[in-house]
């Protein structure tokens, strides 16, 4: 028996890992997918025309990296639904306007006007009653000191040139965005809680309280 069937957890789900850069979600995605034997659905950072750009110049390219984002996951949310379910998702589409798009408006590296057609977009497209949302959140949180470290160690020359300030800013901005978040159910992770890496059986502890979490929302929808 395999850890999906021993926790009863519907082989249709679809689960979303989120939370800051560095927080650990490839990871976690990964090992869920293999744990469950679900598909997986990462962003895509390597075939991101933007990424390089929006790094070396906020002002230039915030709205271009947005809108890429917005297309792409949500070309892919609409795909894994048409599959049938049964995947772990790699970042949430609710992340780029609660967090990303919000955060270079406010501080000015992104227009009004590109801010508005940003949300304009994302509203028509995710905001509406045929947008199917995923049966859970996976939160990963965990101390700033401890995402810091954690992209330090894995050394994307990008995130190296990246200001501290700026993840102490989204750090920040990702804690008061999931207190208010309720697109869907939500279970938070600490990071201290587990260690994937070096231990793999400690998956089994994460999935079990997934498979209680689905079971309680499930109770509250009847």
């Amino acid at each position: 028996m395999n850890l999906r069937e021993k926790y009863d957890i519907p082989g249709n789900s679809v689960i979303t890992i989120a939370g800051t850069v560095g927080v650990g979600k490839s990871t976690m995605t990964n090992a869920l997918s293999q744990a469950l034997n679900f598909r997986t659905s990462f962003e895509k950072v390597d075939t991101n025309p933007y990424l390089d750009k929006f790094y070396d110049n906020f002002d230039r390219w915030s709205f271009h990296l947005q809108i890429y984002f917005l297309a792409e996951r949500f070309k892919e949310q609409k795909r894994i639904f048409e599959y049938g379910g049964g995947f772990i998702q790699d970042r949430s589409i609710y992340e780029d306007t609660g967090i990303f798009a919000k955060m270079h408006y406010e501080k000015g590296t992104m227009s009004k006007v590109d801010y508005e057609t940003y949300t304009s977009l994302f509203e028509a497209m995710v905001m509406t009653p045929y947008f199917p949302h995923p049966d859970l959140l996976i939160y990963l949180e965990g101390s700033l000191d401890d995402i810091l470290y954690r992209i330090k160690e894995r050394g994307r020359p990008m995130e190296q040139q990246t200001p501290v300030s700026y993840w102490e800013e989204m750090h920040g901005r990702y804690e008061n965005w999931i207190n208010n978040f309720n697109a869907c159910p939500v279970l938070r992770l600490n990071i201290n809680d587990y260690d994937i890496l070096d231990n793999e059986s400690s998956i089994e502890p994460v999935i079990e309280r997934i498979s209680s979490f689905l079971k309680q929302t499930q109770l509250l929808k009847k």
